[in-house]
């Protein structure tokens, strides 16, 4: 554990929302919904009326009927990502992204020629705003994990720097919804207990948590209770798996619908996965359901591949285990991931007998999109349907 608070997390304010405030002056101070069949993001002053991200549209404009909904231009939040991660790299060549609008930087090597990291959290968060117009809060701690608990504390467009001898007196009276790894089923099943605080559970012993929890998420918690985080800021980690999601909306789909969007995502997520030279082994399908419940589903195949008609083929096998649960909840998001990815340069073996050859097609689909855009070849069963949007994500 280092001795000074020198890491930051970094991580801008209802991001898409105040790009679309910045670049449109009428929005600035409104509620303002971007994204009109689900909400993609939403401002503040949406947030203060219980608008939220990932809700329907009607859901959110029945909540806050005057706020203005806004169509997302993804090309608009890539270039404001970009521009504030030259802020970052100005700043410390220690800068380690999470997301396109978040980052860790470690500022510990930079005392002398840089101030305390308080100072350079300060200027960080004034240079994103003279020279990208837009709001960030900066959480300042020793451990990863704090920093980041302390920008979400001090959100929104503020700065709360968590002293050494301060760490627990501040971390034990928050929920425990705020340690990594604690979602909607984990609080639950610790608020049935009456653990609601992470005081509470750093109080418990490790064996009570892993016995409550399991082995891994009961081990993981114990040590974040205490502060307990030894990991570095990395810089230019690479992914540990390459995903797409969307999101359909509240309307009923018919499961050729759901299949052909989720060939759509496979398509996305093979083409990244071959440009990247990063074949994978286990298939990820994500659900979220019209109650907000989700569901999740795995399979991990025998060799690494990062052919689409494999992928595909695995992907719609985990669509058929949740179709009933679709039928009876509905189905509002649906996402693919490929973990197990391969390192850089790895050769795909493709088995002999496959026809036709599915690895020429994809090649030859790609050399396509490459020149002409990814909109230039598509799937029969995509045709005339909205693709969905694409977003901006940090390079594979």
């Amino acid at each position: 554990m280092r001795e000074l608070a020198s890491i930051l997390h970094a991580d801008l304010d209802a991001f898409y929302a105040s790009v679309e405030q910045r670049d449109n002056p009428r929005l600035r101070g409104r509620p303002v919904i971007v994204g009109g069949g689900v909400v993609l993001a939403c401002s503040y002053e949406a947030k203060a009326r219980g608008v939220k991200t990932a809700m329907g549209g009607r859901a959110a404009r029945m909540l806050c009927p005057e706020a203005i909904v806004v169509e997302p231009r993804m090309s608009a939040y890539s270039q404001a990502s970009k521009e504030v991660f030259e802020v970052f790299r100005d700043t410390t060549p220690l800068v380690e992204g999470i997301s396109i609008d978040e980052a860790f930087l470690d500022v510990g090597g930079l005392h002398r020629i840089a101030g305390p990291p308080v100072d350079i959290a300060v200027r960080l968060r004034e240079e994103v705003r003279r020279r990208v117009g837009l709001p960030i809060t900066v959480g300042v701690a020793r451990t990863k994990f704090l920093a980041k608990v302390a920008s979400q504390v001090a959100k929104p467009d503020g700065l709360l720097v968590v002293p050494p001898d301060g760490e627990l007196a501040f971390l034990h009276p928050l929920p425990v919804r705020l340690l990594w790894g604690v979602g909607p089923v984990t609080a639950e099943k610790l608020g049935e207990r009456g653990i609601r605080t992470v005081g509470q559970i750093a109080r418990l012993g490790e064996a009570t948590l892993v016995s409550l929890l399991g082995q891994g998420a009961g081990r993981h918690l114990h040590a974040l209770a205490h502060n307990r985080d030894p990991r570095r800021v990395e810089v230019g980690r690479r992914r540990g798996s390459i995903g797409a999601q969307r999101a359909l909306g509240s309307r009923p789909r018919k499961p050729e619908e759901i299949e052909a969007v989720l060939a759509g995502l496979v398509d996305r997520v093979t083409g990244r996965m071959r440009k990247a030279d990063r074949p994978g082994r286990t298939v990820t399908l994500r659900l979220r359901f019209a109650d907000f419940t989700r569901a999740t589903r795995s399979r991990t195949l025998p060799r690494a591949t990062a052919a689409t008609q494999t992928i595909l083929d695995t992907a719609r096998d985990l669509l058929t285990e949740v179709l009933p649960l679709i039928e009876t909840r509905g189905l509002t998001l649906v996402g693919v991931a490929v973990g197990n990815l391969g390192r850089h340069g790895f050769v795909q073996l493709e088995l002999p007998f496959r026809k036709p050859d599915r690895g020429a097609l994809d090649s030859a689909m790609d050399a396509v999109r490459e020149r002409f855009g990814s909109a230039a070849v598509t799937r029969g069963a995509l045709v005339g349907k909205d693709p969905g949007l694409v977003m901006p994500m940090l390079p594979d």
